[in-house]
């Protein structure tokens, strides 16, 4: 009986970076919201590879680390611009914007998404 070789990881592209920016903003703002506390870097570069592992994708460090810099600069830009109630609503939406269930991405989401665009683009990730 042969062991069957596992299936290498796969590498990411950019829409798939650029959810992976939303999402991670999205769980920042919630947690700052919920919590009244900021993930710190190093819990955001995690939580993005434990995402990422369920999926058998695959992004090095440094740049999980950008991800997470990126997400927390725009979390706290975004927490910085709005009320509380503003701010729940936004990561709600945010959220539902991620699942798979959900009909649409609100006008919100979307805007935010190409706020996503524009911060990779910017960071120099346009692969």
């Amino acid at each position: 009986m042969s062991e069957a070789t596992p299936n290498p990881p796969i590498r990411l592209n950019f829409n798939t970076r650029r959810a992976l920016l939303f999402a991670l903003t999205a769980e920042r703002l919630s947690a700052f919201y919920e919590h009244g506390q900021w993930m710190t870097d190093k819990q955001g570069a995690t939580l993005a590879q434990m995402w990422l592992s369920r999926s058998k994708l695959q992004l090095p460090l440094d740049e999980r680390r950008l991800l997470s810099t990126l997400s927390d600069d725009f979390a706290r830009e975004l927490a910085g611009t709005l009320s509380r109630e503003a701010g729940l609503y936004t990561a709600h939406e945010m959220t539902e914007s991620l699942d798979a269930d959900y009909a649409y991405a609100s006008a919100v989401a979307q805007d935010l998404l190409e706020d996503c665009t524009r911060r990779l683009v910017e960071a120099g990730i346009t692969e």
